[in-house]
């Protein structure tokens, strides 16, 4: 067997395992939460950044179809609206609010709002995100908004609502939608720099200075036009360094939520949703949106809380 059939077969196997998994998550999917598993009640508040569409519309219906109450967000008024409507209409609680995770004005406004109404928050799922690449193309003109966005407006919606999350047995719950192409260490799009990556690998000396350094340095590269030769990822470099940024602020989360009072713990995790056929993906993911929200609504309903800092995909954990 030559090296282009081996190839193939390696290929044909993975997308073999692939479908078998996706046919699992399908079946899971099907199996209705228990009374035991069921913590949650229709006086639970899951916000659901970035979901008028696509990924985030489909977290956001799943959790109301579950019974929740879901705070539907989004950038755009007008589109936000009329998804929410859509969603009530099937009988869904599910009440709307704009935000825009990239204006502090408007995170600080959204959580006077849902503190006043709600009393606070018992799930929030970041899972807002831009792109401006689509298959090959690897553009970083886009560079420092994709950052300021996926990473730096996820951050700091997660400082802002820390102090809203409800006290419960069960703990408040943070799910981050990230990407596999964030990964330290994956095969064919990690960070070249085997210093800084050892850094960003280590969990205990991990922290947002070391982010924010990391992407500061990175679209300083960008503006000089030496960030080719700088040992970034070279498939969707900015999405992917942006994503890099979320799963180790997760971790460094992660570690210091884990220092709290039982009566006080929240818990955060992040999670790759695939390949999905969305607007953001050009249409060509291999994944629906309905799968690719499945992970991200098991981790913000899953009562067993040892996902706490860590990184899952298909409701497995998965490596940083």
């Amino acid at each position: 067997m030559d090296t282009t059939e081996k190839r193939t077969n390696k290929k044909e196997r993975a997308k073999e395992r692939r479908e078998k998994r996706h046919q699992e998550i399908s079946r899971l999917r099907t199996v209705p939460y228990s009374d035991h598993d069921r913590w949650w009640s229709a006086d639970t508040i899951a916000v659901v950044t970035g979901a008028n569409r696509g990924i985030g519309f489909e977290i956001a219906r799943q959790l109301a179809f579950h019974g929740l109450t879901v705070v539907l967000t989004s950038r755009d008024t007008t589109a936000g609206e009329e998804t929410t409507k859509t969603l009530q209409e099937e009988g869904l609680k599910v009440v709307f609010h704009q935000l825009d995770i990239l204006n502090h004005e408007s995170i600080d406004s959204f959580c006077a709002w849902v503190n006043e109404k709600y009393g606070g928050i018992d799930i929030l799922v970041n899972n807002a995100g831009i792109s401006h690449n689509t298959g090959s193309d690897n553009s970083v003109e886009f560079a420092e908004k994709v950052i300021n966005t996926n990473y730096v407006g996820t951050k700091n919606m997660i400082k802002a609502s820390l102090p809203l999350m409800k006290p419960s047995a069960e703990g408040a719950r943070i799910v981050n939608v990230s990407s596999r192409l964030g990964r330290l260490n994956g095969r064919r799009n990690r960070i070249g720099d085997l210093g800084l990556r050892e850094k960003l690998e280590d969990v205990e000396l991990l922290s947002e200075d070391l982010i924010d350094g990391t992407m500061n340095k990175f679209l300083e590269e960008v503006k000089d036009g030496s960030w080719i030769s700088g040992g970034w990822p070279q498939n969707n470099t900015d999405y992917s360094l942006s994503k890099l940024a979320v799963n180790g602020y997760t971790r460094v989360m992660g570690r210091i939520l884990s220092e709290r009072d039982d009566s006080e713990k929240i818990y955060i995790s992040c999670c790759c949703p695939g390949w999905v056929k969305t607007a953001m993906t050009g249409w060509a993911g291999q994944t629906s949106p309905e799968e690719g929200a499945d992970t991200a609504v098991w981790l913000a309903l899953i009562r067993d809380q040892s996902v706490n800092g860590k990184f899952f995909a298909e409701r497995r954990e998965i490596n940083f």
